[in-house]
């Protein structure tokens, strides 16, 4: 009878662990596979798309459709990064060829951000899937836009296979980007942190004429089935691909949110280079011990504060010694997370007053910080005191509005 119990007790993990196996949410690609390609029977087909483009078994989209009988694949477009993950972060690449599937692939982040005509010419119908991150800044919704724009220009439909964000659908921060800081980091006119999908953004742009000069594209969705507002990527039961070579995690996203405007700056390390990508904040000349006190003293809710020393790998600081905090989230839920990264500069500047890293930086930085604040308002008004508080309101005031505007588009 013991021996039963003992064997029962090592079988429990086992068993829970195969009830756990399956994804609990069925993403848009695996949606349309099971629909038996419906929405692209008997058409040629162009996919944009990069290595998070797989199914719940990580098979990669453009192999799935490559590999249908009832559509057939003509072209591959890639944004940055590329469609296999072949080249490093702002890297410009033109056409080539997929070696696996000798499909052509038109490069959307070199010289051609848009897809022209040209490139347009041998397909009936334009497919995007690509893992987004949630945050304004990041470029693939940039490059989703530009993609429905050339499709509305050129009559071809345009089908989202849409998935999680792994930021929830609950979680809206920042202001809205003002006239003359559109640019590819700030596309449109959203918060910072939208807590939209692919598929909820791309039917709120298309329809509120954000796309430029107002058109539209005959636009369909194909949503997922099991994702809900309020799941982080983790929930969802999913296997994370790394949207890009920093962003190597399912929670990077809440650090990239958490420090990835500072570190526009270029003056301090945020844990580019080492194994830790937007989760510290360090310099050669931090007390980091004196740091994590002071920034644990704020008492902020679902966040701590531990201080770390280490070498990069790579990037203009490797081999240097720097001293710091690494963020630790313990819930996103509760945290501002826009707000971390000045609040740490807040504390900094009580401490190194004399290296200000908006005079540290180059000034081409500045131009670019601003950018992806999507306003030079924010960087103005905090450079005057070095406060959180006074930024504070600049940054919300865009929130409820938007909330209003975009649930109107919610699938889930």
């Amino acid at each position: 009878m013991k021996k039963s119990i003992i064997h029962l007790f090592f079988l429990v993990p086992f068993f829970s662990l195969l009830l756990n196996a399956s994804p609990k949410v069925k993403l848009g690609i695996d949606v349309l596979a099971a629909r038996n390609f419906d929405l692209l029977k008997g058409k040629r087909v162009g996919l944009i798309t990069n290595p998070t483009g797989v199914n719940q078994n990580l098979k990669s989209t453009v192999d799935i459709l490559f590999e249908s009988n009832e559509c057939k694949l003509t072209a591959l477009y890639g944004p940055e990064h590329g469609v296999r993950g072949d080249f490093s972060a702002g890297d410009e690449v033109d056409f080539y060829t997929d070696a696996k599937t000798k499909l052509p692939v038109y490069s959307l982040y070199g010289k051609t951000r848009k897809p022209t005509p040209e490139m347009l010419k041998n397909i009936d119908v334009l497919v995007y899937d690509i893992q987004d991150i949630g945050c304004r800044s990041y470029t693939f919704i940039s490059t989703l836009g530009l993609a429905m724009e050339a499709a509305a220009e050129n009559n071809i439909p345009f089908v989202v296979l849409d998935r999680p964000n792994p930021l929830g659908g609950e979680k809206i921060e920042g202001n809205l980007v003002e006239d003359g800081f559109i640019s590819f980091v700030s596309q449109f006119k959203i918060p910072y942190v939208h807590g939209l999908t692919v598929g909820e953004f791309a039917q709120m742009v298309n329809q509120e004429k954000m796309l430029k000069n107002g058109v539209k594209c005959d636009l369909t969705v194909v949503p997922m089935e099991g994702w809900k507002r309020e799941m982080n990527f983790e929930a969802t039961g999913l296997s994370w691909v790394p949207t890009s070579p920093h962003i190597p995690y399912k929670e990077t996203p809440e650090y990239y949110v958490s420090t990835g405007i500072l570190g526009e700056l270029g003056a301090l390390s945020i844990g580019i280079g080492y194994t830790l990508p937007f989760e510290t904040f360090a310099a050669s000349w931090i007390d980091g011990e004196m740091l994590a006190r002071k920034m644990n003293a704020l008492n902020l809710e679902g966040v701590l504060f531990r201080s770390i020393t280490y070498k990069p790998y790579y990037g203009k600081e490797k081999d240097s010694t720097l001293r710091g905090v690494q963020i630790h989230i313990t819930d996103y839920r509760n945290v501002h997370l826009m707000s971390l990264q000045f609040l740490l500069l807040q504390i900094y500047n009580e401490m190194y007053p004399e290296k200000n890293p908006f005079v540290l930086c180059n000034k081409d930085r500045l131009k670019m910080f601003d950018k992806v604040c999507g306003s030079n308002k924010i960087r103005e008004t905090f450079t005057k005191r070095m406060r959180y508080e006074d930024i504070e309101q600049l940054l919300s005031k865009d929130e409820a509005p938007f909330r209003a505007l975009s649930s109107k588009y919610y699938l889930y």
